[in-house]
């Protein structure tokens, strides 16, 4: 008899544990809690799949061999809890699709700028004409991929959530960008627990892997010299460039890996500001360690797009400027958005709070913030936050009236920023669809 396994949540991610799951010769049981996206139904109809929505039938549940678990479900949840109990394995799709590929894997974790490092390693890598696969929080599943079209690389965005779901699963380049508090309401409000979440990226790591991580951060710096990791420990930062790892030297990107010097100007970089340059250090010295040649990292490094609602400068109308930053879901994020505005800002904010201390954005604000317009089903707080420093403020319910607002506030030559530092899920479906929203409210203004 067959091996069971039981997919929870059936959006990308679960479609394509779906997938290789059957190929692996288990039966396969897919169930979703909420209804599922038509695309992603069809695809379980078409290719036969069992599957219920708006449930989870706990006696086809309980009786699998295997859970593949969403990383939105969270550990707690009841399900998951007597799972646990009965003591059948638990793990993420990544951990799954990580079992069946023989493929050199490139992790990107941090709580900021992993999708634009992320990205920035993707197209390095398939400028030099490797077979790479893109996947984790972007891209396509990574399951789906090794299922159906495995690739010789996969470069990897994961989240804590995702981490948290990894057993042996091993990272052969493992990239920490930096740590600041996110998410801390699934981690017991204690920001250790996040930490160690975000350090399981460099666990099963070997001395013959990679392990390159920020020295400005201070949280990151600080586990460091905690911790004896087995990889080779490779940083950067800001400062003067390390004998291995990156730094800036006379406005020049340094990169010293191997024996080998890597330079650029860092005016020549097509993401600009410091947050960028991080980014662009991390990609750099991926692209060294699998021996891409220098001239085809300093041409990607030079040409990249950029991201979709991260800083997205998306249209002027009537000379103010509006840039979609909709991925802002956290304070930190939404700092360094505020900290490259050098205009006069109208600043829409809001949504699910996510245990948010507005008094770092102060400073700031009060710097380049002319309004704040409020976004979201419960504005309470962030009102009650930014009133002492007497800025106008405006409370909407709806991302047209949000955009109407902020366009009868602004004027020729300022900057309308949505940068929420809030998760979306009270209006929206998630941060692209908020992105999206607002370029159709800019769009109709």
């Amino acid at each position: 008899m067959n091996k069971c396994a039981v997919i929870l949540g059936a959006a990308e991610s679960g479609v394509g544990a779906a997938i290789l799951a059957r190929k692996q010769g288990y039966d396969v049981f897919v169930s979703d809690l909420g209804m599922i996206k038509e695309k992603y139904k069809a695809e379980l109809i078409r290719r036969e799949f069992d599957f219920e929505e708006g449930r989870h039938s706990e006696d086809k549940i309980i009786n699998a061999d295997l859970v593949i678990k969403s990383p939105g479900i969270p550990d707690k949840a009841p399900i998951i809890v007597k799972l646990k109990e009965k003591g059948i394995p638990v793990i993420s799709e990544i951990e799954f699709a990580g079992r069946y590929t023989s493929a050199k894997k490139v992790c990107i974790t941090g709580s900021n700028g992993k999708t634009t490092t992320t990205l920035l390693i993707y197209h390095i890598f398939q400028k030099a004409g490797l077979n790479v696969g893109l996947a984790g929080n972007v891209g396509q599943s990574m399951a789906w991929q090794v299922a159906e079209n495995d690739f010789d690389y996969y470069v990897i965005e994961l989240s804590s959530f995702q981490l948290d779901g990894m057993i042996d699963f091993k990272a052969d380049i493992a990239i920490m960008l930096n740590i600041t508090p996110d998410h801390l309401d699934r981690y017991d409000y204690k920001m250790q627990n996040y930490v160690d979440s975000k350090f399981r990226i460099a666990q099963n790591q070997t001395a013959d892997d990679v392990f390159i991580y920020c020295t400005d951060d201070p949280v990151v710096s600080d586990e460091m010299s905690k911790r004896k990791l087995a990889a080779k420990c490779v940083p950067f930062g800001l400062g003067a460039p390390p004998d291995e790892g990156a730094g800036i030297t006379d406005k020049k990107l340094i990169i010293n890996w191997e024996q080998n010097i890597f330079t650029m100007s860092i005016l020549d970089i097509a993401l600009q500001g410091n947050h960028n340059t991080y980014n662009s250090m991390a990609a750099g010295i991926s692209g060294m360690v699998v021996n891409i040649r220098s001239e085809k990292i300093r041409e990607s490094l030079a040409d990249f797009k950029g991201v979709e609602h991260r800083l997205e400068r998306f249209l002027k109308v009537h000379g103010i400027e509006f840039i979609n930053d909709s991925k802002a879901t956290n304070i930190n994020s939404t700092w360094y958005a505020l900290e490259s505005m050098t205009q006069k800002t109208v600043w829409i904010v809001g949504g699910i709070d996510k245990g948010n201390d507005y008094s770092q954005l102060f400073d700031l604000v009060k710097a380049k913030v002319k309004a704040i317009v409020c976004l979201g089903t419960d504005n309470s707080k962030i009102l009650q936050a930014f009133k002492h420093l007497g800025i106008d403020m405006v409370e909407t319910q709806s991302m047209e009236d949000a955009v109407r607002s902020s366009y009868y506030l602004a004027k020729k030559g300022e900057t309308v920023l949505l940068s929420p530092a809030c998760a979306s899920f009270d209006l929206f479906e998630n941060y692209e669809d908020r992105g999206h929203q607002f370029k159709h409210s800019v769009r109709e203004l």
